[in-house]
């Protein structure tokens, strides 16, 4: 189960990788891409998504992902936090609209309560706080495969024609732009596997590329269809308080929920970490292919959310870290 654990920026962080996507957005906004240009970004995206769930299905260890079941309790709390407590509190926002939140601007609120948990930054925080990194590393990767299947039919069901006209060709296009790549990558695993890990760093940068690019093309058909003239200074500010609620919200239900469920602190950490925060890197990637050209609108309540949460998670670990009434040696909850 060792892995590297990747490195968290320093105290409150202003993270490369947001810096880049802010970026790409400012350069959607100045050079959008229309006409012939629009079709070639469109279907370079389209591939880009295809390899990015490729390479996920290649890289999760299979023998990690059984090894992890034996703690099914936390895994299970984990995944009820994220595809339960979260599209819970993202339908409560419905009261939002019109006062504080747009109808689009919630449309994408919701559907950041229904992508799935991060991999690497809930792995690096429970690693800071002295948390069950093993089980943050399960967790992720339970969370991302099960929002494969739960985020399309979350958004198909709570959603509706509010994100941009869900039905059964929506599903299937899901199937075969995400599900089966992500197959394929899982099945050649063991001839891949080693060249993927020899070549981590450069794939990394591929995974990147890949979400900067359908950045690009989303908030470049938003620009060409001239929605973001619908967002005003006024609705970012209040879709910041609100989202700063929602993450006040979850952080505390995941604390302090995992200790009434009689977790110890070492897992309570993993739960904190795995079950309040949400993937920007599936959730990109999904969006594109639900909303369409609506995906722009959709997509800036995820990217605001996750770069909040990498600001307060951050300060969180480091606190639980320094706390010396919890650097006790790791609990774990009995099985079965």
């Amino acid at each position: 189960m060792s892995r590297r654990i990747p490195k968290q920026p320093p105290w409150l962080p202003v993270d490369p990788y947001i810096a880049a996507l802010i970026g790409t957005v400012v350069l959607a906004a100045l050079l959008p891409a229309s006409g012939t240009a629009a079709d070639v970004a469109g279907s370079a995206s389209t591939g880009a998504v295809a390899l990015l769930f490729f390479l996920y299905g290649a890289r999760l260890s299979t023998a990690e992902a059984l090894e992890g079941l034996r703690h099914w309790r936390l895994h299970l709390t984990v995944l009820a936090c994220t595809f339960v407590l979260f599209p819970l509190l993202g339908l409560a926002s419905g009261g939002l609209v019109p006062y504080v939140l747009s109808p689009q601007l919630q449309s994408g609120f919701l559907f950041l309560c229904l992508v799935p948990s991060t991999i690497q930054s809930s792995i690096a925080f429970t690693s800071i706080a002295r948390g069950n990194v093993p089980a943050a590393i399960c967790a992720g990767s339970f969370s991302s495969i099960a929002g494969i299947f739960l985020t399309p039919l979350l958004a198909a069901a709570l959603l509706g024609d509010s994100g941009g006209g869900f039905s059964g060709d929506a599903l299937l296009k899901i199937g075969i732009q995400l599900l089966l790549p992500f197959v394929a990558g899982q099945l050649v695993r063991r001839r891949v596997g080693g060249f993927l890990t020899r070549h981590r760093r450069i794939l990394g940068l591929v995974d990147r590329g890949s979400i900067l690019l359908v950045v690009y093309t989303a908030f470049s058909e938003g620009m060409v269809a001239g929605i973001w003239h619908q967002v005003t200074p006024a609705r970012l500010g209040a879709l910041l308080a609100a989202e700063a609620v929602l993450l006040a919200l979850m952080l505390s239900l995941t604390w302090y929920g995992a200790k009434r469920l009689g977790f110890g602190r070492a897992d309570r950490i993993a739960i904190q970490f795995a079950g309040s925060k949400k993937s920007l890197a599936s959730g990109l990637p999904m969006a594109s292919v639900l909303f369409g050209a609506q995906a722009s609108l959709a997509v800036l309540p995820l990217m605001l959310f996750h770069q909040m949460q990498l600001m307060v998670c951050a300060v969180i670990a480091k606190r639980r870290a320094r706390d010396p009434q919890e650097t006790a040696s790791p609990e774990t909850v009995p099985v079965g």
